[in-house]
């Protein structure tokens, strides 16, 4: 057995492991599903045999009709959207009448292995994953272990052994910058997410892509994290810049909020003086002034999406066929108030500020 096997007794991953089948099977097998071949299910029988298995109740109850055990793993820098996706996944197990058992790791790291091990211990039946621990190595390597179908949220390039659920981030971060670009802003200042996560290089390439094609158009790299603290930082140094950036375009709303606080100590106006937008369209980007032009990344709809999609697999007669699969939903570029023309355009075009009171604009 591997370490990850509890010392006890043998669990429904060894007998799998020895039959060569997949957990599901096992529980099929279990609960004398139809839709196993009869040298499948001999090969079970023998492996429990062999093990001196016996099936716990979250074994006999995976592909009944009766309540699932989900695990969500989660661990973000960004309190706000970590707000929109637990709101998610509550209120689609609750319609589901799935149990959610909750891991938590600390700004933006994976739980540790024996709290991971604890998660495991409790039976779940699958994990939902948050960003970015859908590109843990450690937390993918225990669930890959312990063969259990997994769904992840908004990694940036999907993973090829899970159900992932996620926007076009390449694409959205294009037309933000392309919108910035239309408003006449030439030197673009960009705070760049962790870069350890695909999410975060797709933004970044989608920006450059949409600069790259403007002649005389520049984009100020500055490396954040998706906190606010990084944010300040970045918005600091590329403030600090000669020239400075006309626009700045922050990874996610946090580090966007954290640019509109550093402009404001600088007495410096958003939008007249600066314009500043975000990504996600989380509850930050409407609480600040002014609200945030950015991205709406539906992330409570895509949470919800990955649960139902992985009780789905857990409950289809075919499973490792919805084991992976990478659904991709729509964003919006959703304008507010934090954008204007630069000065030098403003006064060479006439062209007005948006009216601050003319309220959210979609792009999609």
């Amino acid at each position: 057995m591997s370490r990850l096997d509890r010392v006890r007794g043998a669990t429904i991953v060894d007998v799998a492991r020895l039959a060569g089948v997949s957990r599901m099977t096992v529980s099929r097998v279990i609960n004398d599903g139809a839709a196993v071949r009869e040298s499948t299910r001999l090969a079970v029988q023998a492996a429990i045999r062999e093990l001196n298995y016996a099936p716990n109740l979250a074994a006999r109850n995976l592909v009944t009709a009766g309540e699932l055990r989900i695990g969500v793993i989660y661990s973000n820098p960004s309190a706000a959207f970590m707000s929109d996706f637990l709101i998610g996944v509550f209120e689609e197990a609750t319609s589901a009448g799935a149990r959610l058992i909750l891991a938590r790791g600390e700004n933006g790291q994976a739980p540790t292995a024996q709290e991971l091990q604890r998660l495991l211990d409790a039976g779940v039946h699958g994990v939902v994953l948050a960003p970015p621990l859908g590109e843990s190595a450690l937390v993918r390597d225990i669930l890959r272990a312990a063969d259990l179908p997994v769904a992840v949220v908004a990694a940036g390039r999907p993973p090829t052994d899970a159900i992932n659920v996620r926007i076009d981030d390449h694409q959205a971060s294009q037309a933000m910058a392309q919108h910035l670009l239309d408003l006449g802003h030439r030197r673009i200042g960009f705070i760049a997410g962790n870069p350890d996560q695909t999410a975060s290089v797709s933004r970044l390439e989608g920006a450059r892509a949409a600069i790259a094609a403007v002649p005389g158009a520049e984009l100020v790299l500055a490396q954040g994290s998706f906190s606010y603290g990084s944010g300040l930082r970045a918005a600091e140094w590329l403030l600090d810049a000669d020239p400075a950036p006309t626009a700045i375009f922050a990874s996610n709303d946090d580090m966007a909020a954290a640019a509109v606080s550093v402009a404001h100590r600088r007495h410096l106006d958003v939008p007249r003086d600066l314009t500043v937008v975000g990504f996600d369209d989380t509850t930050v980007a409407t609480t600040l002034w002014p609200p945030l032009t950015t991205v709406r990344q539906p992330v409570r709809q895509m949470a919800a999406v990955a649960l139902d999609r992985l009780m789905r697999a857990l409950r289809s007669p075919d499973p490792d066929g919805e084991r992976a699969a990478d659904h991709v939903l729509g964003h919006a570029l959703i304008e507010r108030d934090s954008t204007a023309p630069p000065r030098r355009v403003e006064a060479a075009t006439s062209t007005s500020i948006p009216d601050a009171n003319s309220g959210a604009r979609a792009h999609v």
